[in-house]
């Protein structure tokens, strides 16, 4: 792997190595993280956990939770163990792909699952491989979706951070096996349209759709310079560790 940085999450709360030039996550796995109702002494799976950081802030948030998580990449799985230790935190990672689980993953059932799937479906590869694997789609989203339905519970929580432009194979990958679905729109800054969207859905539930107001993230009305302008909710929860719970329950 290629030179490694040391990064601060909620505001230094969590040191964090990642590759200078692989795959970074970023603000969106936070978001991820802030979204799951998880509760301590639950388990939680992550798909995809790259250096584990959506899992991590997850884990600092909520102690007590069992974390797990399964990537692909084995030099990123080993920086997701080597995280989690630095942290204080315990994290089982699996090295193997979704399509084709290890047996530990098959023998595993969870609470909750979040996931950050790759975003891209085309366009010219990053140089990077790591890079390249973790952002542009190989193993199509319905996939993502029905793996992380295999090792809920019944009852338990998917939550995914994706493209707002997905949402609609997203919820037909989740039509007749889950439901009670909460959409958050994820906005840049207020009056443009969400260029993300973090969806929770229970599986065996038959709630109804709910589409909740926009998230915005920056309260500038145009970006300026290296400046930052998170909205103070932004901020709460990238800085301070903040839960979106309150955006998801009824009547909010």
């Amino acid at each position: 792997m290629t030179e490694l940085s040391d990064d601060g999450f909620l505001g230094g709360r969590l040191r964090i190595a990642q590759p200078r030039r692989g795959f970074r996550s970023g603000a969106d796995a936070v978001m991820l993280a802030a979204a799951c109702p998880a509760t301590g002494g639950q388990s939680v799976l992550e798909l995809g956990c790259g250096a584990g950081v959506a899992s991590l802030c997850l884990g600092w948030r909520v102690p007590g939770l069992r974390l797990a998580g399964l990537e692909r990449q084995a030099d990123y799985a080993e920086l997701a163990r080597r995280n989690a230790a630095a942290n204080g935190m315990d994290m089982r990672v699996l090295v193997g792909d979704l399509v084709r689980p290890p047996a530990e993953l098959r023998a595993l059932t969870v609470d909750h699952v979040i996931a950050n799937p790759p975003y891209f479906l085309d366009g010219t590869p990053p140089p990077d491989n790591g890079r390249s694997l973790a952002r542009r789609e190989d193993t199509p989203l319905a996939l993502w979706i029905d793996a992380g339905l295999r090792r809920l519970q019944p009852g338990g929580v998917l939550t995914l951070i994706q493209r707002a432009d997905r949402l609609d194979g997203m919820l037909t990958a989740l039509s007749g096996r889950a439901g009670s679905v909460a959409v958050l729109p994820i906005a840049a800054r207020a009056g443009r349209e969400a260029g993300r969207v973090i969806l929770r859905a229970q599986k065996g539930a038959r709630g109804p759709l709910r589409l909740l107001a926009p998230f915005v993230m920056h309260s500038a009305p145009a970006h300026a310079g290296d400046q930052e302008d998170l909205t103070d909710a932004a901020s709460a929860v990238l800085r301070d560790g903040a839960p979106l719970a309150r955006l998801f329950a009824k009547g909010s």
